[in-house]
């Protein structure tokens, strides 16, 4: 079966990106040659600019809306995301699964990269699993960061991805903006499929995924920020998946998959993240997933159920 490919379908995404930047507050600079768009450093950004950002993370192969909902009384607006393609669309494009790292005389830079330059890239074994690669002439990543990387890495970055520096853009998005904000909480579809990837369900079953969570408000510091837009999917996010075989594999996959069956469930993500000395991976891997799941076996037609929102853990994390 034929693949699209994420840089073509990415590009325009970025190209439009870059022509609305005083639309949506948006920095553009330049570093090294490539393009660099600020949605949070220096630039304050905004809802619309995290919405489309979050689509272009997922190289064009997902849609993302702002909605009202009555579901969870004090919060009433979420994120609602859907895909044509979700293990491509949030495995091969939006999961933040390279390490961006540099270091010299004048200090330190390291974030994660995510969006369709990846699948250039291929820097992780994940794209051998996939079976997927991609070539383009223009190369597009989105990194969670709160500082511009140093041209150094950028034209690492751009020879990695195969493309020249001037054919690069990064988009930086700060955990506590409100782009960061929404371009995260875009990810409770990606997280239950990065989920689903670890439970060792066969990916080339799952058919189709939609997902939503609440919009927090952002944090003050890194720390707040993150704890909130992870509590958002972890306590308030709901995914239905579409999955092709027995109805048996569907069933168990709804028990697993919600983030109520983790260890580590049943305290705000920065208490968690604090009791474990902010060692990230000392977390129990199986708490990153939506708070509820339903998972539809389309041989049989069948829905399963598992997990629960818990909105007072919302309250909790919010602040208010």
């Amino acid at each position: 079966m034929q693949r699209p490919s994420l840089s073509a379908l990415a590009a325009p995404l970025a190209v439009g990106l870059v022509a609305d930047a005083v639309r949506l507050r948006l920095g553009i600079d330049r570093v090294a040659g490539a393009t660099v768009v600020d949605a949070g450093i220096a630039h304050p950004g905004g809802l619309e600019a995290g919405r489309r950002i979050a689509e272009l993370c997922m190289g064009g192969l997902g849609r993302v809306t702002l909605q009202a909902d009555a579901q969870v009384e004090r919060w009433p607006f979420l994120v609602a995301v859907h895909s044509t393609d979700p293990v491509l669309a949030c495995l091969g494009s939006q999961y933040a699964g390279w390490s961006l790292s540099h270091q010299d005389d004048a200090g330190s830079f390291f974030a994660l990269g995510s969006g369709p330059g990846r699948a250039m890239a291929r820097k992780e074994t994940l794209f051998d699993e996939l079976g997927y690669g991609d070539t383009g002439d223009h190369a597009v990543l989105v990194l969670e960061s709160g500082t511009v990387p140093p041209a150094p890495l950028v034209e690492r970055i751009a020879g990695d991805c195969g493309v020249a520096p001037e054919r690069l853009t990064l988009v930086l998005t700060p955990t506590e903006s409100l782009a960061g904000t929404v371009q995260i909480v875009a990810r409770c579809l990606e997280v239950a499929m990065h989920k689903v990837h670890a439970l060792g369900f066969p990916l080339d079953r799952v058919v189709d995924g939609i997902g939503s969570a609440p919009l927090p408000p952002p944090g003050k510091g890194f720390v707040a920020a993150m704890g909130r837009t992870n509590d958002a999917i972890l306590f308030g996010g709901t995914v239905q998946l579409f999955v092709a075989g027995p109805e048996e594999a569907a069933a168990d996959l709804a028990h697993r998959l919600p983030s109520t069956g983790s260890r580590d469930y049943g305290r705000p993500f920065a208490e968690v993240f604090a009791a474990v000395n902010k060692d990230f991976y000392a977390i129990d891997p199986l708490l990153f997933a939506p708070a509820r799941v339903v998972v539809t076996a389309l041989d049989t037609g069948r829905s399963f159920h598992g997990g629960h929102l818990a909105p007072a853990m919302l309250d909790r994390s919010f602040g208010g």
